[in-house]
């Protein structure tokens, strides 16, 4: 395991870099064009991020970028 040392600056730029990429992953897997393997890739992506971002964000804006959670809110929102 490796150590990382960084300050309060250094830790919101990581979590806004990580927001944004797994925002970008959310997206691109909406794409019905992507081919299935392309798409595991990404879940694998999303999977590393996600535990990456978990150890620098709260607990409640981990519960936002939670798949589970998120696909509840998409079929919510299919319905209405």
């Amino acid at each position: 395991m490796i150590g990382l040392m960084i300050n309060e600056m250094e830790q919101k730029e990581l979590e806004y870099v990580i927001k944004r990429e797994l925002d970008e992953i959310l997206f691109d897997l909406q794409d019905d064009r992507l081919d299935h393997l392309v798409k595991r890739a990404m879940n694998e992506r999303y999977k590393i991020l996600f535990n990456l971002f978990k150890r620098f964000a709260s607990e409640h804006e981990c519960l936002i970028y939670t798949r589970s959670t998120l696909m509840n809110k998409k079929k919510g929102n299919k319905e209405t």
